[in-house]
């Protein structure tokens, strides 16, 4: 059986506000969610962040399940609130103790910390302030950055700045969805991106001063398709759909605006002409600021589609057929988009790559036999996991997969009804149950890959 390189690394993914609870203890003031989750209306059956997993409680089960299975490196994100409970103002002793601590129990079990600064969990004191709408947004999470580099930094075996700016701005300021859950025009949105572009490269500058030797990139995500056939007209055309600024409710959702200016310097052409005079304001010196040099890339990927050279030849994306596979999100499977992002990505920005989240929602409970079994979940894995194996036989510099999630958790608007963990938790009791794919993924780490098969029945 084929296996990856021999230096892969192999870890599993989580995020503050989604497994913690402890929502009021220890100095935590409240985040944008918090608000949001108190809306009517806005989370599923009225869910809250409390409990959510009790990781805030007890940060041993989290730490003893990861290393159960051999991962070698576990990502978490902190909580701005938890550390800085006005937002830029006095330091949560507490809150730092909790996340020193938890990197302590990784590493004292042989795995590294990977630490995320900022997954969606904003203070609601700085929302109240304009949030990421505010050009002195930048400011307040280079002072973020530097609180938590400071005691961190030692202990940090990878740093990721935000996570996904493409959701927490566009879901949560463009279409409302999530937290703080605004409906802004366009070019108030552009400008909020733009901030948060500044934020990461003045983080970037922090980390590499305070953690010079700790590899630095960030996680963000986007549209991904894979060309329908294997002719360059339809590798082209899905190049080009995958990059390109799409004229649609969610023209956010997409690669190019957000990372061109991060790795490469500037705005991508075809963006900044579609969106004309919604064009953020770019003070002298921004991209300059904003390009900080990072050390890897990471995305997140989940789903996809299949794009092909039309007659006039420019991209189609092809519908999927009747009765393709579908996770409990409605998202349907497309395991090569991972084949294809990864080249892409790697072609376009000529850096290290990370797999910083992929993973499914399924039907999961606990079965009569008092375990869960999962199969949808390591099929899932297995296809799209093969398709990474061949993105770097293609040539792709892959050299990480972190799989979502460790725990079944809150699913932000969704709130628990979607269960994304290798992990089966009770949501009153606060048991875990490692599910199959819990057992399934041990063994892939184990053998560095080499359990895929090589041969995969297609999807259908």
């Amino acid at each position: 059986m084929t296996s990856f390189p021999e230096q892969f690394l192999w870890g599993v993914s989580s995020s503050s506000f989604q497994i913690e609870g402890g929502t009021n203890e220890g100095g935590r003031s409240p985040s944008v969610w918090d608000t949001f989750c108190a809306t009517p209306g806005k989370v599923f059956e009225g869910h809250t962040g409390d409990p959510a997993c009790g990781s805030y409680a007890d940060p041993v089960r989290d730490a003893d399940l990861v290393a159960g299975l051999g991962c070698g490196a576990y990502r978490f994100s902190v909580a701005w609130a938890r550390v800085l409970p006005g937002g830029d103002g006095d330091v949560n002793e507490a809150g730092l103790d909790y996340y020193e601590r938890l990197c302590d129990l990784l590493l004292e079990r042989g795995v590294q910390p990977w630490v995320t600064l900022y997954h969606w969990d904003l203070p609601q004191a700085l929302e109240d302030r304009g949030g990421w709408r505010s050009p002195e947004m930048p400011g307040w999470f280079e002072r973020y950055t530097e609180v938590v580099a400071d005691r961190l930094g030692g202990k940090a075996a990878g740093w990721y700045t935000l996570n996904e700016p493409q959701i927490f701005l566009g879901m949560g300021l463009s279409t409302g969805e999530h937290a703080p859950g605004l409906k802004l025009p366009r070019k108030d949105v552009l400008q909020a991106i733009h901030h948060a572009l500044l934020a990461h490269g003045r983080a970037v500058k922090v980390l590499r001063t305070a953690s010079p030797s700790t590899p630095i990139g960030w996680v963000p995500t986007g549209l991904t398709t894979a060309p329908a056939t294997e002719s360059e007209a339809d590798i082209e055309a899905a190049r080009t759909h995958t990059f390109a600024l799409h004229d649609q409710p969610d023209w956010w959702f997409n690669h190019a605006w957000f990372s061109d200016p991060a790795l490469l310097g500037h705005y991508p052409e075809q963006g900044l002409a579609l969106v004309g005079d919604d064009a953020p304001d770019i003070k002298p010196g921004d991209l300059e600021t904003i390009a900080q040099p990072v050390d890897f890339l990471a995305f997140n990927l989940y789903t996809g589609s299949l794009v092909r050279a039309g007659a006039d030849g420019r991209p189609e994306q092809l519908p999927h057929p009747p009765g393709h596979p579908i996770t409990s999100f409605r998202w349907p499977l497309q395991p090569e988009t991972l084949r294809w992002a990864a080249r892409f990505l790697h072609e376009r920005y000529g850096l290290p790559l990370y797999v910083g989240e992929n993973g499914l929602a399924s039907m999961d409970w606990v079965h009569a036999d008092g375990k869960v079994h999962d199969a949808g979940r390591i099929d899932y894995l297995t296809r799209y996991l093969s398709e990474l194996r061949q993105a770097i036989a293609d040539g792709a510099d892959v050299r990480g997969y972190f799989q979502w999630s460790i725990l079944d958790n809150f699913e932000w608007a969704e709130g628990y009804r979607m269960r994304f963990g290798l992990t089966y938790v009770d949501f009153v009791t606060g048991e875990r149950i490692p599910k199959d794919s819990y057992e399934w993924y041990r063994e892939v780490v184990a053998t560095n890959g080499a359990s895929l098969p090589d041969a995969i029945e297609p999807l259908r």
